[in-house]
């Protein structure tokens, strides 16, 4: 039976030794509690870094052994591997960077990513060692962005999902990473890459396609012929746990204490691990300017403040400590009486039976991270308020907040909408409190962590689905070699060629893609067989194809069907056909050149193109969506028809039509062959004009109405190279 392998820094336990015994506990995270229900079925395994500093050699065995027995597989890391992978690379790069904090605390160490290139080895050796043909891996977080691709160079036909548990930066924050590259290839050995929002997907799209010769349309991504689906799928809790904790006798006594410890005042609980994209300070500081505005509150309102330790050893972490201890230290100094203190701040980790006691008795609870990819507690907290009372205050720039908009939602960076946000909560009637509560409560009920893994796991199984049923249109060996085979059988056919992107690569400049000696040759040898007539048809100037290919012994259609020139004739042009609409038109495309550096008017007989391939990426896209809005109404009046391309938009008369041009050539011909190719929007056309017994490339994998496709135009040649050669062995 295939498994699933789940792949991420540390495996869902805690380590400890005492009495040279090494004890195993369950870890509480999020992570831990969503995917505990997949790595305990079946032949399933977590694989992950055990979590202690360093287990030396000797006692290695027996940790794998308690390990493999929960169906966890540990990866071993030396010292410099933890200090230089994951101190120094994944929370000096990746960690600032990705929260925005690039200027202030990044560092690229060559020595760190080195490091990180070594681990993320380590990691797929371990992988390899126990994945087959057939498993799911799935890979979790920013310590292992190398991963997908290391293992897909080693299963190129195993199925990868990767999910990113902080938030994706934009493209302008990602670019400052020196090994940038890298980062992106790996992640796009994945099948599914997921995120907590839509934000962050759309900004690993654009900076994938800003950064790697890659194409997208909508939210997939083309590498080679596979493609790579970017979503956001936000995660959830396990609500049920944290809905039922609060009924339990040891939760309902600790609630009973709390109540009494702060009789008459109003609860405002924090709870988070020390980081600098958490905001504390600057909650600190909202927490401030309330007492000194609102001095009626002074005796009646506490902050409980919990955070959790993390990194304190590390220079920046130790500081923000130290200003944090400083801050909650002056407040109480300051306003602090003999029965009443504004702040009870501590420095450590909760139970998590303290921490539902505190959750169902806050009477707020203040979320405002500077930037956080989800933000868990948010809705453990609304999960935890049974009664459907409370108030969540929380930052826009968690991703929570993209789902529970009833929560107070605040910009934590504007101390006073934070001040006014605390008030507007605690004078809050009961009755707002339980329509935006029941609100979320029902939201974080439905979007569970069971949820959460249900989506992923099923659109994983879909982009796979959708990767093979693209394998089978690919022209592969057995395709190539049953279309050759009919070709070799027939007496009369007719080969339609699109240039551009078909024949020949684009280039930046179209006055370079012109025909190189090879096409010379291959087209020379299709058409010294009798039985072929080798038509291309294209969107270019009538006067480059007779440039390029008046000699030979093709039938040209150029500018879409405006021109045609059979062998040996003179160029014909279609009649009754207008050019007045260009005074019009041509003047308003001049203004788009002016306003998008970079793009160029190419003006055809019967046609304008607006061409934006040297454009800026993404500026090139939006100018030619306000065109075609800009000029929708006047073409529609005057005929005329747009045709976007790659990097080009078209305006033309909408009588000119490769696919009428194409009809036009069988009419009075009994082809027993026919075949044709093309990469661009036009050539649908022909496509679906043609009979159905008609063979159909494009040329590159995106949706079409063509039968199969061709990845570049390497692999068209490839195949008409071998007609030709089939030629030669049936003369033989």
């Amino acid at each position: 039976m295939p498994k699933t392998i789940i792949v991420s820094n540390r495996l869902p336990v805690k380590i400890s030794k005492t009495d040279n015994e090494y004890q195993l506990s369950p870890s509480e995270g999020g992570l831990a509690t969503g995917l505990g229900s997949v790595y305990k079925q079946d032949d399933n395994v977590w694989i992950g870094w055990p979590g202690q500093e360093v287990i030396e050699e000797s006692d290695r065995d027996i940790i794998t052994s308690k390990l493999q027995e929960l169906s966890l597989l540990p990866v071993f890391l030396s010292q410099e591997e933890i200090s230089q992978y994951y101190e120094g690379f994944s929370n000096t790069v990746l960690w600032p960077v990705f929260h925005y904090y690039a200027s202030t605390y990044a560092t690229y160490a060559q020595s760190n990513w080195d490091y990180y290139k070594i681990v993320n080895e380590k990691f797929k050796d371990a992988i390899l060692k126990v994945a087959e043909p057939g498993d799911t891996i799935w890979i979790h977080d920013y310590q292992l962005l190398l991963l997908p691709a290391l293992v897909r160079n080693e299963m190129p036909d195993v199925s990868i999902g990767f999910f990113l548990h902080i938030p994706f930066p934009s493209h302008e924050m990602f670019r400052l990473i020196p090994w940038r590259y890298e980062l992106l290839e790996g992640m796009l050995g994945a099948d599914l890459i997921g995120f907590h929002t839509f934000d962050d997907a759309r900004h690993f799209i654009s900076t994938t396609i800003r950064i790697l010769p890659v194409n997208s349309s909508s939210n997939i991504i083309t590498i080679n012929d596979r493609l790579v689906v970017a979503e956001a799928f936000p995660m959830g809790i396990d609500e049920n746990k944290y809905s039922s904790l609060p009924k339990s006798k040891e939760v309902i006594e600790q609630i009973k204490q709390i109540k009494e410890t702060f009789k008459g005042n109003k609860l405002i609980l924090s709870i988070d691990r020390l980081d600098y994209s958490k905001g504390i300070l600057q909650r600190l500081e909202a927490f401030e300017l309330l007492l000194q505005l609102h001095p009626e509150y002074i005796g009646k309102i506490a902050l409980y403040m919990i955070v959790v330790p993390s990194r304190d050893t590390v220079p920046q972490y130790k500081y923000l400590r130290d200003l944090i201890d400083k801050k909650a230290g002056s407040l109480n100094s300051l306003y602090r009486t003999m029965d009443w203190s504004p702040i009870h701040y501590y420095y450590r980790s909760f139970p998590i039976e303290t921490l539902s006691a505190l959750y169902s008795s806050a009477d707020v609870c203040l979320v405002t991270p500077m930037r956080d990819g989800m933000n868990l507690v948010s809705k453990e907290y609304v999960a935890s308020r049974i009664h459907d009372d409370g108030v969540l205050i929380l930052s826009e720039m968690a991703g929570a907040s993209k789902e529970l908009i009833d929560a107070v939602i605040v910009n934590p960076n504007n101390i006073g909408e934070v001040c006014r946000a605390i008030i507007q909560a605690l004078e809050m009637p009961l009755d707002e409190q339980k329509t935006r509560m029941q609100q979320m409560r029902q939201l974080v009920k439905k979007f569970n962590v069971s949820h959460w893994v249900k989506i992923f796991t099923d659109r994983l199984k879909e982009v796979k689905q959708q990767q093979r049923s693209m394998q089978t249109r690919h022209v592969s060996n057995t395709t190539e070699q049953s279309i050759v085979n009919r070709y070799a059988k027939t007496k009369n056919r007719i080969i339609f060629l699109d240039y551009d992107g078909t024949l020949v690569n684009f280039r930046s400049n179209i006055a370079d893609a012109s025909p190189d000696k090879l096409l010379y040759d291959l087209l020379h040898q299709l058409t010294e067989d009798p039985a072929n007539q080798v038509v291309i048809i294209s969107g270019r100037k009538h006067e480059n194809l007779g440039e390029w290919f008046n000699d030979e012994n093709i039938y040209l259609i150029a500018e879409h069907g405006a021109w045609f020139k059979q062998q040996n004739t003179r160029w014909h042009k279609v009649s009754g056909l207008s050019d007045s609409w260009k005074q019009d038109i041509y003047p308003i495309l001049e203004t788009y050149v002016d306003r998008t550096p970079g793009s160029f008017i190419e003006e055809k007989t019967y046609s304008l193109v607006w061409h934006y391939r040297k454009a800026q990426k993404g500026l090139g896209e939006l100018r030619a969506n306000e065109l075609m809005n800009n000029l929708k109404y006047m073409t529609t009046d005057r005929g005329l028809q747009f045709l976007p391309g790659d990097k080009v938009l078209e305006i033309k008369n909408m009588e000119i039509n490769k696919g009428k041009a194409a009809l036009s050539l069988l009419e009075n011909e009994n082809y027993d062959f026919i075949i044709a190719f093309g990469d661009d929007h036009t050539d649908e056309d022909i496509f679906k004009a043609l009979p159905d017994s008609a063979i159909t490339i494009k040329v590159g994998n995106n949706l079409s109405a063509a039968k199969f496709y061709s990845r570049n135009p390497f692999e068209v040649r490839n195949l008409l190279t071998k007609f030709t050669e089939s030629t030669l062995a049936t003369q033989k």
